[in-house]
């Protein structure tokens, strides 16, 4: 199934939420004995809708009325929300230990014996709270 939210799009005003520039990224890199690279599985459909804007983006199929509860993709602040959410969950590793653009994660280690170490605090801000 493919949703076309161009209308919608055109009338919400844009989010200036600053993406990471890709060369940044790499030279970010630049110096790090090991790097682990990781893509976040489903993308934004992690992201929860608030309950006040499910029915502002109904599908209707048939009879029947259908919302979305988790973000779907094709909005035109996805990635900048995206990008906002995934900064403040790892606020404390980016920069040192890790990097993050929009969906991808790296981990990054100057020494070979710290890799783990870095790679389990990452994982600990993974893991559901609760």
């Amino acid at each position: 199934m493919c949703v076309y939210f161009t209308d919608l799009n055109k009338t919400c005003p844009k989010d200036s939420f600053p993406l990471l520039k890709i060369d940044k990224l790499v030279d970010a890199m630049a110096g790090h004995a090991l790097l682990s690279f990781m893509a976040a599985f489903s993308r934004y459909h992690q992201i929860p809708q608030c309950l006040e804007d499910q029915e502002k983006i109904p599908l209707i199929i048939d009879q029947d009325l259908y919302c979305y509860k988790m973000m779907p993709s094709g909005f035109k602040n996805v990635g900048a929300t995206c990008q906002r959410l995934v900064n403040k969950l790892f606020e404390s590793l980016i920069g040192k230990t890790m990097e993050v653009c929009v969906d991808d994660m790296i981990v990054k280690s100057t020494l070979h014996d710290t890799h783990n170490p870095d790679l389990w605090q990452t994982f600990d801000k993974l893991k559901p709270s609760g």
